[in-house]
């Protein structure tokens, strides 16, 4: 037993051109929503380039004047460099994976900070290569010793893998600040930490500086228009699908005109083959 499908060519003109439009309007709406996730997105970036033009290069200030607890790190504040008086807790250091810089899975060196206030701050030194055999870190160089004063950028901690993974003994696989407090103690700083601008005493070495961020608005803009153009597109192709066979039907229709009518001489002679035929039957 087989099934039979309906065919697009044998539904009604007007059912088959509804379903067209049908078509084109779910396409649209689709698109509609991918545009508006585009603009959303842009506006986002411009948010996010507006504030490090505003806090990037701003006066240093305290910590104490932005931060007086451990998680009281206010979103505004992001990129604001303020400075720190303590000393590095260089044996507590740990690296996070993972990180694009040098064109490599690089990993960037974590080193808590004692305050003078009591506070520890997890302060980003910059990033180091991966070690030439193994698969962790090259060595990085260690920090200054004693009393240092340090001016660093206030970044937002971040979340875990979603996907859980983890990482070595001496490794984290994010920032994760409440994950390096359960090594450093309650009086880690969980809400944000500090990405190194400058340590005095200086160090003849450290590891190479994060680059600043980038300035690039990204595609959301563009990506969005494209999908405006695409909805209209699909207008565009079901209006000359409906012409094309408004067209067919038309010179369908015109042909059958002008095909000539059977003449009277045509249909006597059918008719005098037939009584041929017949009589011919009956011997």
């Amino acid at each position: 037993m087989t099934s039979r499908g309906v065919s697009m060519q044998r539904l009604p003109t007007a059912g088959r051109w509804s379903i067209y439009i049908a078509l084109a309007v779910a396409f649209a709406i689709a698109c509609a929503f991918l545009a508006v996730w585009q603009f959303d997105r842009n506006e986002e970036r411009a948010g996010e380039l507006a504030l490090v033009a505003a806090n990037y290069d701003a006066e240093v200030v305290p910590v104490g004047e932005l931060l007086t607890g451990t998680d009281d790190f206010a979103p505004g504040d992001e990129w604001r460099p303020v400075l720190l008086r303590g000393e590095y807790m260089a044996d507590d250091q740990v690296y996070v994976r993972n990180r694009p810089h040098g064109g490599t899975s690089a990993f960037e060196v974590l080193t808590p900070f004692l305050a003078d206030d009591g506070r520890i701050f997890v302060i980003d030194r910059g990033w180091v290569r991966p070690a030439e055999e193994g698969s962790g870190p090259s060595a990085a160089p260690p920090p200054p010793e004693g009393t240092v004063e340090v001016i660093v950028r206030l970044r937002p901690g971040e979340a875990l893998p979603a996907s859980g993974r983890g990482a070595p003994e001496g490794q984290v696989p994010t920032i994760n600040l409440p994950l390096i407090a359960e090594r450093t103690g309650d009086a880690t700083v969980v809400s944000s930490y500090g990405m190194l601008v400058s340590e005095e005493p200086a160090t003849a070495a450290r590891p190479t500086a994060i680059a600043a961020p980038t300035e690039d608005p990204g595609p959301h803009l563009s990506y969005a228009i494209q999908w405006i153009l695409f909805a209209v597109m699909g207008f565009v192709f079901i209006a000359y699908v409906i012409r094309t066979e408004v067209a067919h039907r038309r010179e369908s229709a015109s042909d059958s005109r002008e095909l000539p009518a059977p003449s009277r001489r045509d249909r006597d002679m059918e008719d005098e083959d037939a009584l041929l035929d017949a009589a011919s039957s009956a011997r």
